[in-house]
């Protein structure tokens, strides 16, 4: 029996040959790209698809990278900064917010000006904080200084959903749960990369050395920005809608798995943001060093992001519904442990639970972006069984999926922002983060409720067979 977002369209097949441009103003511009058809797939998509996800990941990750940066820079911001824990959570929750705003205009980004061409500017605006951040971060620098180069930081956040949107369009839909889950997946890893940076810069330089954590990232940012250049693609059957936006927004599902979304991708950014200075305030006598701290901090999102792709290919095998809804009823229970382990102040229980979360929510990132395509490809199929065009039921349900991928990528980020906010508020209230974890409990179950009644009931199912 077939669950409701699973429900895969009839796809045209032609066998128009590949075309290029060959005026120099249009190189690297794909004008006949196919890849549901098998033939085309198999003599020339991969191949192209492939090199495209390689270096689209290269430039999320160091996206992620940079986005993250605060995260980790937090703990080189000893008493000379004068910083109390509730402004420290503001550090990392206001680039968290810029990102996640700038994710809409960066996923039509990639349809207005190409995939390739729009990497290459992705790429080349994380030099603004990166290079902002190291003229100014110096003990005395003013609150108010550090926030706006936070605040800069967020661009970073902006390149995941144009590389999304991006990839999206150039995998075929038996493949995207994969493409996807290894594209966003790379990128996470930023946030476990720069940590680890952190970590190494703490332990060779000392935590008076922040700007050498952060002038690392330039060379890098160089690097994606010429392979972007020389290796990637645009496709120019990736256009914009400008009623999709507007057309998406009115779908029920858009809101549901966006809601769902903010459960796995806000828990991923919120406790990855978040984690080092969690540990430094609950257990203050066991990380009183930033060094101590970063030795554990990197691990949460380094094993999350590596389940991001496992996530996508469970959803490809068994259904994105259904590892969805598990997904969440796990995470009812790992919440549960870490509330146990604040109220008993269990260190190595709080820390299980904390990694279970983050497996989680690496698992839930990758089955909920499968499930994106497939709820409006379910209903082109079923549009297409009604009498419609083939062939325009289905470009409209990737212009819906395209914009839905940016609004997911936007909403769920805030989730991180709600982490973090949470956070703060029960730290400076009870001087506990116990009445965060506890809402966290509430909201996945919420989060499983949905799954069960909007995708997986058996009367749903019953329904669409019928």
């Amino acid at each position: 029996m077939t669950n409701a977002t699973e429900v895969l369209a009839p796809l045209p097949i032609t066998t128009a040959p590949l075309h290029r441009a060959a005026s120099a103003g249009s190189r690297r511009w794909i004008s006949d790209w196919r890849p549901e058809d098998p033939a085309f797939w198999e003599r020339s998509g991969a191949r192209i698809a492939r090199r495209n996800l390689m270096f689209s990941i290269l430039s999320e990750h160091i996206g992620f990278c940079v986005w993250s940066m605060w995260s980790a820079l937090v703990l080189f911001l000893g008493p000379e900064y004068g910083l109390d824990p509730g402004k420290k959570f503001l550090l990392t929750t206001l680039p968290t917010a810029v990102g996640a705003t700038l994710r809409i205009p960066y996923t039509l980004a990639v349809a207005k000006f190409g995939g390739r061409n729009w990497t290459v500017v992705s790429a080349l605006l994380l030099l603004i904080p990166t290079i902002s951040c190291a003229i100014i971060l110096r003990p005395g620098v003013s609150f108010g200084t550090l926030l706006l180069a936070a605040t800069l930081a967020g661009v970073g956040g902006g390149n995941f959903s144009s590389s999304m949107a991006n990839i999206d369009s150039f995998y075929p839909t038996r493949l995207k749960g994969w493409a996807l889950g290894l594209n966003a997946g790379g990128g996470n890893l930023g946030v476990a990369v720069v940590q680890l940076a952190a970590l190494a810069v703490l332990a060779i330089a000392g935590k008076e050395h922040p700007r050498v954590l952060v002038l690392s990232f330039v060379p890098l940012i160089v690097l994606a920005t010429v392979c972007a250049w020389r290796y990637m693609d645009n496709l120019t059957v990736a256009t914009n809608d400008q009623r999709a936006m507007r057309d998406v927004i009115r779908e029920p599902h858009t809101w549901s798995t966006c809601f769902l979304y903010i459960g796995t991708f806000g828990s991923f950014v919120g406790f990855s943001f978040a984690f080092g200075q969690v540990l430094q305030v609950q257990f203050a006598d066991t990380f009183s060093t930033p060094v101590k701290a970063a030795y554990l901090t990197f691990l949460g999102p380094l094993i999350g992001s590596l389940m991001r792709p496992v996530g996508g290919r469970m959803a490809d095998r068994a259904g994105a519904a259904r590892i969805t809804f598990w997904t969440f009823f796990a995470m009812v229970l790992g919440a549960a442990v870490v509330v146990t382990a604040s109220v008993t102040e269990n260190l190595a229980m709080f820390l299980l639970g904390f990694l279970v979360l983050f497996v989680l929510s690496g698992i839930g990132n990758g089955s909920i972006y499968k499930m994106i395509p497939l709820v409006f490809l379910g209903k082109a199929d079923r549009q297409i069984a009604a009498g419609a065009d083939a062939d325009a039921a289905v470009k409209s349900a990737r212009r819906l999926t395209r914009s839905l991928i940016g609004l997911a990528g936007s909403i769920g980020a805030f989730g991180g922002v709600l982490v973090n906010l949470g956070l703060r508020q029960s730290f400076l209230s009870a001087k506990t983060g116990t009445g965060a974890y506890v809402g966290f409990i509430v909201f996945y179950a919420l989060c499983l409720c949905v799954t069960w009644t909007v995708y997986v009931r058996p009367t749903r199912r019953a329904a669409v067979a019928a």
